[in-house]
């Protein structure tokens, strides 16, 4: 399947915010957009027109598909999915974003970032309920129990993303037990607890025109 191979921290300055694409970077000085806080390509200090209503809707759209990895048709089909359930669209969207396996992975602690999260599950690292789960995408429902399988305790990647971890604001829809490499979804994620530095009206609104 297509992805971004490009660098991660252009898309990070693209944006004007963190999307948090290369782990304890991102939290360090050495994060790009802390050292250069421009759009890419931008050699200079020069006039910019002032952003249409399309562009503010276009580029909250666009951070937070970078943000969580996707592509714009998987995007754009999590949004319709969001439609057709009970509630607001917008809390729906990122309900269904931060449940898929792969961020629930990323939450906890277990490892730097989405991407490498996406390989944990994509290489049979972890478990949903005692039973392998090598779907990213995988929606997990509450009350399922993630863990690392036995044999991949030993990755150093695991053990880097879980020290960095402890200092790191807790996620409390979710239950980590670090030193039993598990963690249980304790609940959905209600509105308060979905990600805030996004605009989901925005979004809504882009895709409703």
């Amino acid at each position: 399947m297509a992805r971004y191979l490009g660098p991660k921290c252009k898309l990070c300055r693209r944006e004007g915010a963190k999307l948090f694409l290369k782990g304890a970077r991102c939290y360090s000085s050495k994060c790009g957009l802390e050292r250069k806080n421009n759009p890419p390509g931008e050699q200079r200090r020069r006039f910019r027109a002032k952003m249409s209503d399309y562009g503010t809707h276009l580029r909250e759209k666009q951070k937070a598909k970078r943000m969580y990895g996707l592509l714009e048709k998987q995007f754009k089909n999590y949004f319709k999915k969001a439609t057709k359930m009970k509630g607001v669209t917008g809390e729906n969207l990122f309900r269904l974003l931060e449940t898929r396996l792969d961020n629930v992975v990323f939450r906890m602690g277990f490892a730097p970032s989405r991407n490498s999260a996406r390989q944990l599950v994509n290489h049979g690292h972890i478990l949903v309920d005692g039973k392998k789960v090598d779907i990213p995408s995988y929606i997990v429902k509450d009350g399922q129990c993630i863990e690392i399988r036995d044999r991949s305790r030993q990755i150093t990647i695991i053990h880097q993303a879980m020290e960095s971890h402890k200092s790191l604001d807790q996620f409390n829809w979710l239950e980590v037990h670090a030193e039993e490499f598990k963690g249980y979804v304790k609940n959905l994620p209600t509105k308060e607890q979905l990600p805030q530095e996004i605009d989901d009206r925005l979004i809504v609104e882009f895709y409703s025109k």
